[in-house]
């Protein structure tokens, strides 16, 4: 198996993350993937550059007028008296059906939909290489691999069609499997993130030709809040198409695997011809967000119940935060796929 990495992604540094109410450090930096990086050497994976397969497939799911808002927007920010260092919304209209501004500041509060996704001077060549670690990893699965790893970072899943949120700008997942669908395959997502795929979930609602499974703490008191309860299936074509199991917190193994035995029924019923694995690592009994209590022992569990559906798997990273088992916990995972 091989991992797909872009040292481009580093250049991506938010500073600013606001956590009830109070300023924090930001959690997704350059030193996650530092981790996620040794952690593929120790396996001796071959980690290869990615491919540019250019904005077509990226404009498949983000439409133009977003991917312009994110390539433009933070020289356009820096024009304005007093800004901020970094691009961070101020205020949101109630829906995106709402009038769209012709501000920076406006436009700022249409395509995010929280504070922690600051955009700074790298975020657009470093979402960009993100999106094409995926895609490379999906052509290498559809050339025949059995899976490949896209170490993506700045992760995707939070991201919808035309917003940011939650770390993420692009929807890494979603742009895999959408470029995999295009090539004629059969795609289920399965998001094993502690965090709810939100965005990917936005994506693909009202569409039956992808199936969308997540596991994920209960959003009742937690983020996204919004999004990721049980009776969220689908609408229109996509009714049934999309299957959320939220946990209750601090759910560790036993709960999480007996969640995880009921999605990979639902994948196997939809019978798809590849998956993608939006991994996230921070179900983690040890992670700093400390919403679930997943042990490295459980994450090799977890990917081999995964690994025995026996399908081409992309595996897309997602969340895990530094903590000093975040390497061991990709580990564990990955090796059933070796």
């Amino acid at each position: 198996m091989k991992a797909v990495f872009d040292p481009r992604q580093a250049a991506h540094d938010p500073q600013f993350f606001l956590s009830s109410g109070a300023p924090q450090p930001c959690p997704e930096k350059p030193a996650r993937a530092e981790a996620l990086l040794a952690a593929t050497r120790r396996m001796g994976l071959e980690v290869i550059a990615p491919d540019d397969l250019g904005e077509a497939p990226i404009r498949a799911v983000h439409p133009e007028r977003y991917l312009t808002f994110l390539r433009g927007i933070f020289p356009r920010w820096q024009r304005i008296e007093g800004a901020s260092a970094e691009v961070i919304p101020n205020i949101h209209p109630d829906s995106r059906n709402a009038g769209y501004p012709a501000s920076a500041v406006g436009q700022a509060g249409f395509h995010m939909t929280d504070t922690s996704c600051p955009i700074g001077p790298a975020t657009w060549d470093a979402a960009y290489a993100s999106a094409q670690t995926a895609l490379t990893a999906a052509g290498l699965v559809q050339a025949g691999a059995r899976a490949a790893y896209a170490l993506c970072r700045p992760p995707g899943h939070h991201a919808f069609a035309e917003s940011a949120g939650g770390f993420c700008y692009l929807n890494n997942s979603a742009i895999a499997a959408d470029y995999l669908t295009g090539q004629g395959a059969r795609v289920a997502i399965l998001d094993v993130d502690l965090h709810h795929g939100n965005g990917t979930q936005g994506i693909f609602y009202a569409r039956g030709d992808v199936l969308t499974v997540s596991i994920h703490a209960d959003p009742v008191r937690y983020y996204p809040f919004f999004w990721g309860y049980a009776d969220e299936i689908g609408e229109g074509p996509g009714e049934g198409a999309n299957l959320n199991l939220p946990l209750p917190r601090g759910t560790g193994d036993a709960g999480f695997l007996a969640a995880l035995d009921t999605a990979l029924s639902r994948v196997a019923a939809f019978a798809p011809t590849a998956l993608v694995l939006a991994l996230g690592l921070d179900a983690f009994e040890g992670d700093p967000f400390a919403g679930l209590a997943v042990t490295t022992p459980g994450f090799t569990r977890i990917g081999a119940a995964i690994a025995g559906l026996g399908l081409p798997t992309v595996i897309v990273q997602e969340g895990g935060y530094l903590c000093p088992e975040l390497g061991d916990n990709l580990e564990a995972v990955l090796r059933a796929f070796v």
